[in-house]
C-alpha cells in the first residue's frame, strides 16, 4: 500500500540556482579562453582576406547661369526652375537608371579587369597594363573569367575554362543573350597585341596602354558582366545636399577600386552637365529647327518672285516704279509686312492651341518669339510648360511615385488653361489688327489701280518680292539670334572639387565589427554549452543543494585523496583531508553524546548507489577513531561486491559470511591491520542469499560479540538505493552516515532518502558530502579542512601540511588512480 510519504518528492521543487550557474561558468574558463581564441582567429583570417573599402567624393555647385545675350527678342533660354528645384532634379537624375546607363555605356564598366590578390581575385581597374576594344554588335562570353597571360611584350595567351558544352553570349548593342556551343575543358590560344580576336564567344582587340610598366609573365583576368546588373550597382551613388549651402552637392561612392570610382564620379558629373546644357538649349534648338524648315519654303518662294520680277522687267523694259507708284508701293509693302506679322502670330496661336489640346509632351514647342510674340504671359507660361514636361520625362526612370506625376500633370494642366485663355485674348486683339491692316491695304490697292497697267503689274510683282525678302531676312536674323543664345548658354552645374585619388580614403572593412562578433560568439558558444551542462547535470554540486533538498544534518565535507590509496588519513595524518575526517569524528561523538550511549558505539555507512565513496569514508573514519586509541573494527557487509580486503592487502577467503554460517569463530575472521587499534572483518566468499544472511540471528550475535571487544563498530554496507541490505542493518546501528558525492549523486536520491527517513527505515541519519573539490565548477568552496557540527554551521580550520605542487603529468596520473580507486 502506498504511503503519503512516497509523494514527498513534490515538496522539494527548487528554482534556478543563479549563483551556482555563475560559479559553473567560471569553472570552464579554459573553454571560454579556447572559444575566444578560435573565434578571434577566424575573425582575423576573415578580416585579412576582406578587400579594403574606400570612399571617394566629388563636390559640385548648382548656380543658375543667365544667358548674357538674353533680351526680350531672344527669350529662347530653357530654365530648369529655381536652385532648390535643380538640386532635387540633379539628385534624382544622378540616381536614375537612364542616366547611369549612359555613363556605364560610355565608360564600358561592364568589362571587369581583374588580377590575383594575396587571398582572392581583386578589381584591378586602372592597374592593368592593357584595355580591350570590343565590337558591341558581336557576342562576348558572359560571366566567365578570361585569363590573360603575357608571354612577351607583344604576345599574350587566352585561357578560358569551360565547365559545360555551352556558354552564354552577350551582345552589348542590345544587351541580348544567347547560347553557343563550346568544347568542354580549357580553351587556350595565343594572340598578338592589337590582333583582332574573332571567336564564336569572344570578339575584341587587346591594346597596351601608354606607360604600361613591366607586365611580361604577369597574369590578369577579364570578365564581361551583365549590363543591367552593373548599372544597378552604380545607381547607389551617394548624393547629399549641403545643409549650410543648398546649392552645394556632394557625390560619394564606396568600393574597392579608387581609380574606378574617381573616373565614374567625374564622368557622371560631366554627363549630367552635357544633358543639362542640352536641355537648357532645347528651346533654342526647337526654334532653330522651326526656322530652318520655314526658310526652306521661303527660299523657294523668294527665288520664284525674283525670277518673275526679272522676267517682267526684261519684257516690258521697265526697270523701276516711278512717280506716285513708288509712294504707293512703299505703303503697300509696309502694310504687307504688318499683315504678315499679324498672320504669323495668329498662325502660331492656332498651332499652339492645337498642340495643347492634342499632345501630352510639350518639350518640342518652339519659342513664341519666333513668331514675333513678346507677350510675357505667353512666353513665361510656354517656358514653364516645357520645363515641367522635361522634368517629368527625366523622372520617369527614377521615380515610381504616382503622386509626383499627378502633381506635375496638375501643374501642367493649370498652365494649359491659362495659356488657352491668353491665346483667346491675344487672338481677338490680333484679328482686330488684321482687319485694320486689310482695310488699309484695300485703300492703297484702290490708289494703285489708278496707275497705268504696267506700273500696277510691276508694283504687284515687287510687293511679292519685297515681302518674301523681308520675311526671309527676318527669319535669318532670328536664326542667328537663336544660335548666339545657344552658343552663349552656360551650364548651371560646376565642379568645385573633382574626384581625385590623393591617398587615404580607407573606410573599411569594419574589422572591429568582426572582432566584436568574435567576442560575442566566443562567449556565447561555451555559455550555451555550460548552460546545457548545468541543466542536464542533475547531480549534487555543493552544500546548498543538500540544504535545499533535505532537513537532515550535514556533519562533514570531505575532499578527494591525492594519494594512491584510500587510507588517506593514515598515510598523511596532517593533511587537509585528515582534518576533515577528524571534524566528522567530533560531530559523531556529539551525536553519540546526545543519545547518552555508554560502551560500544555502532556506525553504519551507506549511500544511494555504488561509487559514492562509502568504503573510502568508512576506512578513514575508522582510522581517525583508531588514531585516538579507541579500539575500532570495520566490517565489510557489502556481501555482493566485497572490496574492503584490497585496502589492507589481505584475502577475502574468511569473513562475515563464514561466521554467519557457523563455519568460523569471531576470532578467526578478525584481521589486524598496520594501523594500531584498528581491526577489519572482510565479507568473505560471496553467498547466494546475502539479504537472508544479514537478516539472520547470527548477525545480531556478531554485533553483540563485537560490542564486547571494541569501542567503535563501523559497518561498510551496500548502497541503500540499490539493495535492502543496509535497511536490515539499520536496527543494529546508533548513527547512520549517508554518503553523498559531489557531481555524482543525483538530487532525486536525496528525495528517496527523505522518504526512507520519514518511514522510519533509517534513523539518526546524517549526511557527508564526499569528493568535494575547492573549484568553481563544483560550487562554493570550503576547503578540505572544514567539518560541520550537528545541527549547526560551526566548523574548524585544519592545521595541516601544505601540498607540494606537482607537475602536470603527476597530476594526471594521480587523478587517474583516484577516479579508479574510489
Amino acid at each position: 500500500m502506498l504511503d503519503i510519504k512516497d509523494f514527498s518528492i513534490f515538496e522539494t521543487q527548487t528554482g534556478f540556482d543563479f549563483k551556482g550557474f555563475l560559479i559553473k561558468i567560471g569553472s570552464y574558463w579554459k573553454w571560454f579562453l579556447l572559444s575566444l581564441l578560435v573565434t578571434f582567429t577566424i575573425a582575423y583570417e576573415v578580416n585579412i582576406r576582406k578587400e579594403k573599402i574606400y570612399g571617394m567624393e566629388t563636390l559640385i555647385s548648382v548656380k543658375e547661369e543667365n544667358n548674357p545675350f538674353f533680351t526680350s527678342n531672344t527669350s529662347l533660354v530653357f530654365n530648369w526652375g529655381g536652385t532648390s528645384d535643380q538640386v532635387q532634379t540633379i539628385s534624382t537624375t544622378l540616381q536614375s537608371r537612364s542616366h547611369n546607363e549612359l555613363v556605364v555605356d560610355k565608360l564600358q564598366y561592364y568589362i571587369g579587369y581583374l588580377a590575383k590578390g594575396k587571398y582572392n581575385i581583386v578589381d584591378a581597374y586602372g592597374a592593368v597594363p592593357f584595355y580591350v576594344n570590343i565590337d558591341k554588335k558581336k557576342g562576348q562570353i558572359a560571366g566567365n573569367l578570361i585569363g590573360i597571360k603575357f608571354l612577351s611584350e607583344n604576345e599574350y595567351e587566352i585561357r578560358i575554362p569551360f565547365e559545360s558544352n555551352s556558354v552564354s553570349i552577350v551582345s552589348y548593342s542590345d544587351n541580348s543573350y544567347r547560347k553557343t556551343a563550346v568544347a568542354k575543358g580549357d580553351f587556350v590560344k595565343r594572340y598578338k597585341v592589337g590582333e583582332q580576336v574573332s571567336l564564336p564567344f569572344l570578339n575584341w582587340k587587346l591594346q597596351i596602354k601608354d606607360n604600361p610598366g613591366f607586365y611580361k609573365g604577369n597574369e590578369y583576368f577579364v570578365q564581361f558582366n551583365d549590363f543591367d546588373t552593373t548599372v544597378s550597382a552604380y545607381k547607389g551613388i551617394i548624393v547629399k545636399a549641403d545643409d549650410k549651402g543648398g546649392s552645394i552637392i556632394t557625390l560619394g561612392m564606396q568600393g574597392t577600386n579608387k581609380a574606378r570610382m574617381v573616373e565614374y564620379l567625374n564622368s557622371t558629373v560631366k554627363m549630367l552637365i552635357k544633358r543639362q546644357l542640352d536641355n537648357k538649349n532645347q528651346f533654342a534648338t526647337n526654334t532653330i529647327e522651326f526656322i530652318d524648315s520655314t526658310l526652306v519654303s521661303m527660299e523657294s518662294q523668294l527665288k520664284a518672285t525674283t525670277n518673275e520680277l526679272k522676267s517682267f522687267r526684261q519684257g516690258k523694259n521697265i526697270l523701276d516704279i516711278q512717280g506716285d507708284g513708288s509712294k504707293f508701293s512703299d505703303k503697300a509693302l509696309e502694310f504687307d509686312v504688318k499683315k504678315d506679322e499679324v498672320t504669323r502670330k495668329i498662325t502660331y496661336y492656332n498651332s499652339l492651341k492645337a498642340y495643347l489640346k492634342n499632345s501630352v509632351d510639350y518639350s518640342k514647342l518652339p519659342a513664341p518669339t519666333v513668331a514675333g510674340i513678346e507677350d510675357p504671359n505667353i512666353v513665361v507660361n510656354v517656358s514653364k510648360l516645357i520645363s515641367l514636361s522635361t522634368q517629368r520625362s527625366e523622372m520617369a526612370y527614377a521615380v515610381k511615385s504616382d503622386k509626383i506625376f499627378r502633381d506635375f500633370d496638375n501643374q501642367m494642366e493649370a498652365i494649359k488653361k491659362v495659356l488657352l485663355e491668353n491665346i483667346a485674348t491675344a487672338k481677338a486683339s490680333l484679328e482686330y489688327d488684321l482687319a485694320m491692316v486689310n482695310s488699309k491695304i484695300n485703300q492703297t490697292e484702290s490708289s494703285i489701280k489708278q496707275l497705268p497697267e504696267d506700273q500696277q503689274e510691276l508694283i504687284k510683282i515687287k510687293r511679292k518680292y519685297d515681302l518674301s525678302d523681308n520675311i526671309y531676312s527676318t527669319f535669318l536674323q532670328k536664326r542667328s539670334e537663336a544660335n548666339i543664345v545657344k552658343a552663349a548658354n552656360l551650364p548651371d552645374i560646376h565642379f568645385i572639387d573633382p574626384a581625385k585619388d590623393i591617398g587615404g580614403g580607407l573606410i573599411g572593412p569594419k574589422t572591429s565589427v568582426n572582432y566584436v562578433l568574435a567576442l560575442f560568439l566566443g562567449l556565447l558558444i561555451p555559455l550555451i554549452f555550460v548552460f546545457g551542462v548545468f541543466f542536464v547535470n542533475n547531480s549534487i554540486q555543493n552544500t546548498e543543494d543538500i540544504s535545499k533538498l533535505t532537513q537532515l544534518p550535514l556533519i562533514g565535507v570531505t575532499g578527494l585523496s591525492k594519494e594512491g590509496t584510500n587510507l588517506a588519513v593514515f598515510e598523511r595524518p596532517k593533511s587537509a583531508l585528515s582534518e576533515s575526517f577528524r571534524a566528522i569524528r567530533s560531530s559523531l561523538q556529539f551525536l553519540y553524546k546526545q543519545q547518552q550511549l555508554d560502551g560500544a558505539k555502532t556506525l553504519m555507512i551507506t549511500s544511494s548507489v555504488s561509487g559514492e565513496g562509502k568504503t573510502f569514508c568508512a576506512l578513514n573514519i575508522a582510522t581517525v577513531f583508531a588514531l585516538s586509541e579507541k579500539k575500532t573494527v570495520i566490517i565489510g557487509l557489502d556481501l555482493r561486491k566485497p572490496k574492503l580486503f584490497d585496502e589492507f592487502k589481505i584475502t577475502n577467503e574468511v569473513g562475515v559470511v563464514n561466521y554467519l554460517i557457523k563455519q568460523n569463530t569471531l576470532d578467526e575472521i578478525i584481521n589486524t591491520t598496520q594501523i594500531p587499534y584498528l581491526d577489519v572483518i572482510v565479507s568473505g566468499p560471496i553467498p547466494p542469499n546475502p539479504a537472508e544472511m544479514i537478516m539472520s540471528d547470527a548477525m545480531k550475535e556478531l554485533i553483540e560479540e563485537l560490542k564486547k571487544k571494541y569501542d567503535y563498530i563501523i559497518l561498510d554496507t551496500p548502497p541503500v538505493g540499490l539493495v535492502s541490505d543496509a535497511l536490515e542493518l539499520a536496527q543494529y546501528c546508533d548513527v547512520t552516515l549517508y554518503i553523498v558525492r559531489q557531481n555524482f549523486t543525483k538530487k532525486e536520491m536525496i528525495t528517496l532518502l527523505n522518504n526512507r527517513v520519514k518511514r522510519g527505515e533509517l534513523h539518526n541519519t546524517s549526511i557527508i558530502l564526499n569528493g568535494f573539490q575547492n573549484k568553481a565548477k563544483y560550487g562554493a568552496g570550503y576547503g578540505y579542512g572544514y567539518g560541520y557540527g550537528y545541527g549547526s554551521t560551526t566548523y574548524s580550520n585544519g592545521y595541516h601540511e601544505e601540498d607540494k605542487p606537482k607537475s602536470f603529468l603527476q597530476t594526471i596520473l594521480k587523478k587517474y588512480r583516484k577516479n579508479h580507486m574510489q
